[in-house]
């Protein structure tokens, strides 16, 4: 018969070892994120660093943007402000979907936060905060043709 004491102890080590991981994984998550950031924040420096030394030339990889040049528009996608523009336009999160040119899977994703658009897709997101329902309908009826149009030259 197994010593009581012995397999008290395990027990408790154990289960203390479970709770203790339990309690610091949101730590470890933090600062794996932190470290990301302190890292790209290094490179951005460097770049700035680089860009000095050359003089204020602009280094290939870098832009310069002045305050106002109209090409160097900036977009901010939230996940808030792509579900209340997906609501607006009374769109299923597929048929939102359709209009950028992703997956629906995609869309949920960026409206939990969970993912952000590419760059590709943030000209798209911005072009569509400026048309209404019936224009999202209408864009809608075009992809489905021109969808129905490659299908028949299949």
């Amino acid at each position: 018969m197994p010593n009581i004491v012995t397999v008290l102890k395990e027990e408790i080590t154990r289960l203390a070892r479970k709770e203790l991981r339990n309690q610091t994984e949101w730590m470890k998550k933090a600062s794996a994120q932190y470290r990301r950031d302190i890292a790209a924040l290094k490179r951005q420096v460097a770049k700035l660093q680089r860009q000095v030394s050359h003089g204020g030339e602009p280094i290939p990889g870098m832009t310069a943007t002045q305050p106002g040049d109209e090409t160097a528009t900036r977009v901010r996608i939230t996940a808030k402000g792509l579900r209340s523009q997906r609501i607006r336009l009374r769109l299923s999160a597929g048929d939102f979907a359709r209009l950028v040119g992703v997956s629906p899977k995609s869309v949920y994703k960026w409206e939990l936060g969970t993912a952000r658009p590419r760059k590709r897709h943030l000209s798209v997101l911005a072009s569509l905060r400026g048309i209404g329902k019936k224009e999202a309908r209408t864009r809608l009826v075009q992809i489905d043709e021109q969808q129905t149009k490659r299908a028949r030259k299949s």
